[in-house]
């Protein structure tokens, strides 16, 4: 067996996803936060890749044993942009630093960092004789996973909030796979799904701590080596749930483990950025540093009622990963940033303007967040800075229109 999975709570190996998935993707001693270990520690080498997907490219790094069973429309090999427009910004405050922009737009199943999520999701399931499968997400995640497992010829649930947007709906509607849409928000929808899932004995996603989301979404790290030759000192998202961050965090240590990274290597200063109409860990995380850090801060915090952000895709209230990011980002030397959503159309124009692109509001998120970190003082002279971009413009067209009037 190449991989297994161990325990984060209790340090016990479960064997491989068969049986993780036959235990109900928990461990004996109830955690449902497991990490997948590989046998092979020897450092990877980093070939041409082809027109396949970082499935295949990664095979050797990924839980899937046979490369038949790959579900995939290329996604996950997208080009790391250096951005000079960024990096001129900069210089007039007085930072010299290289900006990289990893562009989840240019995926090519549904346009969204969840599709290799999505894609490993799909192969693993597949692979494993898993035939129905569900989750509740507030769009992105829904639109990926239908897409994949439909290609995978499983059948998908999405549980949405009752905010969700309807192109994001008829999309999920378009690939064959049922949407269920809550009366009440994000929390309900997952109670909704969880309810599902107990009662009809199907599988559903483990969540932001899923080893399946963990796996795919670690080699973005992999990808900074192969693309930009070394780690970004400085590493940007916007966040809601807070899985990629985690992720990066388990490829980092993975490529430390393989010598392709020294153990005494900096981990990237994490820069988290939400939008001011959905800032849980921004709010707990002000709250900490004001009270400085005492014990158990990572555990106070509170979920966000009233909430009114557009941004379908970052509301996640009630911030449940937070004692979980929280700590990374402290450990990093980063911090969270808030940026005023209803300046994001702003900086939609000068992406247009600049670059000639246009992507969705929750990667605008991520961008106005590197203005406001220049201007906070957070980017340094030197820097290498990795922004990792959500999705593309598609079903966002409430957002198109305010950039482009």
């Amino acid at each position: 067996m190449k991989y297994q999975l161990r325990c984060k709570k209790c340090g016990k190996v479960i064997d491989d996803f068969a049986t993780w998935f036959k235990q109900d993707q928990q461990c004996a001693c109830g955690s449902t936060y497991a990490e997948v270990e590989y046998s092979d520690a020897e450092p990877f080498s980093f070939g041409a890749p082809a027109d396949g997907s970082y499935q295949d490219y990664y095979f050797d790094l990924l839980p899937i044993e046979r490369r038949e069973n790959i579900v995939s429309f290329g996604e996950g090999l997208i080009p790391m942009e250096r951005w000079d427009n960024l990096e001129d910004y900069a210089r007039k405050h007085g930072v010299d630093c290289k900006v990289y922009v990893y562009r989840n737009d240019q995926n090519r199943g549904s346009g969204s960092f969840k599709d290799i999520s999505a894609a490993l999701a799909a192969t693993v399931l597949k692979e494993n004789g898993v035939k129905e499968y569900c989750l509740a997400s507030t769009g992105n995640a829904g639109v990926a996973f239908a897409t994949y497992l439909a290609k995978a010829g499983i059948r998908f649930t999405e549980f949405a909030p009752n905010c969700i947007d309807p192109a994001t709906v008829e999309a999920i509607r378009k690939v064959g796979q049922p949407v269920v849409i809550s009366e009440g928000g994000y929390g309900d929808a997952k109670k909704e799904a969880a309810d599902y899932h107990k009662n009809s004995k199907v599988l559903i996603s483990g969540g932001n701590t899923d080893p399946l989301r963990i796996e795919s979404k670690r080699l973005l790290a992999y990808e900074c080596l192969r693309q930009m030759g070394q780690m970004p000192t400085v590493y940007m998202q916007a966040v809601a749930g807070g899985t990629s961050p985690l992720a990066f965090e388990k490829g980092f240590r993975d490529l430390q483990r393989c010598s392709m990274l020294a153990t005494d290597a900096a981990l990237p200063r994490m820069l988290l950025v939400q939008q001011d109409e959905c800032d849980p860990m921004v709010t707990a995380w002000e709250k900490a540093t004001a009270a400085g850090f005492p014990a158990g801060w990572e555990r106070q915090y509170e979920a966000k009622k009233n909430i009114k952000t557009r941004i379908g895709i970052l509301t996640a209230a009630n911030p449940g990963n937070y004692p979980l990011v929280a700590p990374l980002v402290k450990r990093s030397g980063g911090t969270f940033i808030r940026v005023a959503e209803a300046e994001l159309p702003k900086y939609g124009k000068e992406m247009k303007q600049s670059r000639g692109v246009l992507m969705g509001p929750a990667s605008m998120v991520c961008y106005a967040g590197f203005f406001q970190a220049v201007q906070g003082g957070l980017i340094k002279n030197g820097d290498t800075v990795l922004l990792n971009t959500g999705e593309g413009c598609d079903r966002a067209g409430w957002f198109k229109e305010l950039v482009e009037k």
